[in-house]
């Protein structure tokens, strides 16, 4: 009798990868849970609920159904190092400065606004960093419960801090203000820049074109016309 190869591959699990199974065991440890792979979950007895659990029952049943998340990954383990516990979305290790996070605004300071990112704590976006122009107070910004996206400024894990900046996300508008600066930059034309420029763009009407005859009366008539603009205008040069 041939031996049959299993050829199936092992599931990809994930960090935090959620999972409802079923609980199979309970012992002084933990409890055993199966999610359907081909190895059990096992979540230990400090994992079933943020509250102290003394004992195992207390927090759970055998045959009840379980939402549990994937606390560690071992592929040389035997089974599966699950949680209860819904893990954070951003842990202290995985936020990093110049991060663009998206969260909730949950309550406004005098001096900024506390934004929910899915950290331990709110992040802190100082007065200062919610806009480019200058604002009063931070509701002239943002409302609680607006959805924003900021970058990390700073992260202290000590004093378990995040600072963040919603203008730092949106530059200001550099290109308009060279372009008005620039604007500013260049005189008004004057009243003889102005018909001397027409004098000429009249003026070139009059060149005859190669093989043309000269140029016609009609076009004499116009050469002398630019010719009495021009000497109006100098008459009138602001000396």
């Amino acid at each position: 009798m041939e031996a049959t190869i299993n050829n199936t591959p092992e599931p990809t699990i994930q960090r935090k990868q959620r999972f409802t199974g079923k609980v199979v065991k309970a012992t002084l440890a933990g409890a055993v849970v199966d999610i359907g792979l081909d190895k059990p979950g096992v979540v230990h007895i400090s994992q079933l609920r943020s509250e102290p659990v003394k004992r195992v029952e207390d927090a759970i049943q055998i045959g009840q159904e379980v939402d549990v998340w994937v606390r560690r990954v071992k592929p040389e383990a035997n089974y599966y190092d699950l949680t209860m516990i819904e893990p954070l979305a951003l842990e202290w290790r995985e936020i990093k400065k110049g991060d663009t996070v998206t969260g909730k605004v949950v309550k406004l300071e005098t001096f900024g606004a506390f934004i929910e990112i899915g950290a331990e704590r709110p992040g802190l976006a100082h007065i200062s960093e919610l806009s480019h122009d200058y604002i009063r107070r931070p509701e002239d910004a943002v409302k609680i419960g607006d959805e924003v996206q900021a970058m990390v400024l700073e992260v202290n894990r000590r004093k378990r801090q995040i600072k963040l900046s919603l203008k730092a996300l949106y530059a200001e508008p550099k290109a308009i203000m060279e372009e008005q600066e620039a604007e500013e930059r260049v005189p008004a034309k004057t009243a003889f820049e102005i018909a001397y420029r027409r004098a000429l763009e009249e003026g070139e009407d009059d060149i005859p074109a190669a093989g043309e005859a000269e140029a016609t009366p009609v076009r004499k008539k116009t050469a002398a016309e630019r010719e009495e603009i021009l000497s109006r205008s100098l008459q009138n040069r602001p000396r």
